[in-house]
């Protein structure tokens, strides 16, 4: 009989909104599609929140509300950046609703975001979703074209 006690789980990263599934490669940001904050993927937002697509803790609120990171319980970070060039917009169109230090869980509301808003004064309400210390490890993308919020898992780990 094996025992698996030490057998970790795969991270499981979900979509943190509905909306269709987009390459990083192909954000229109040098940033994210050239991969210098790390591997990831985008979503270009249908509707609704932004959700945690994690659990894990709040490890940073941007400023400007527009980026939220996530630390996984397995030590991953996830980096959610609210579409581009939203920093300019200076918090305006962005309700956060957690805290650095808070303990989330995979579906929790972490931000509404005003998407009519930061549609009329952003280059883009893409959300790229970026493993900021992805050089540690592997990360298999989904090949899904459309994500369902909390449903969709958009990037797994080993």
């Amino acid at each position: 009989m094996v025992f698996n006690f030490f057998k970790k789980e795969k991270l499981k990263v979900v979509a943190p909104v509905n909306g269709a599934i987009i390459p990083l490669e192909e954000v229109p940001d040098p940033v994210f599609s050239q991969k210098m904050m790390g591997e990831g993927i985008a979503i270009l937002p249908s509707e609704g929140n932004v959700y945690s697509p994690v659990d894990g803790t709040v490890i940073l609120i941007a400023s400007t509300k527009h980026a939220v990171g996530i630390r996984a319980n397995d030590g991953t970070e996830i980096l959610l950046h609210v579409g581009l060039e939203t920093v300019a917009l200076n918090g305006k169109g962005f309700r956060v609703g957690v805290n650095e230090g808070d303990k989330i869980s995979v579906g929790q509301m972490i931000m509404e975001a005003d998407w009519e808003y930061i549609s009329k004064n952003a280059k883009s309400k893409i959300i790229p979703i970026v493993i900021t210390n992805s050089e540690d490890k592997q990360f298999i993308l989904t090949e899904e074209e459309n994500a369902v919020q909390g449903k969709t898992v958009i990037i797994t780990g080993s």
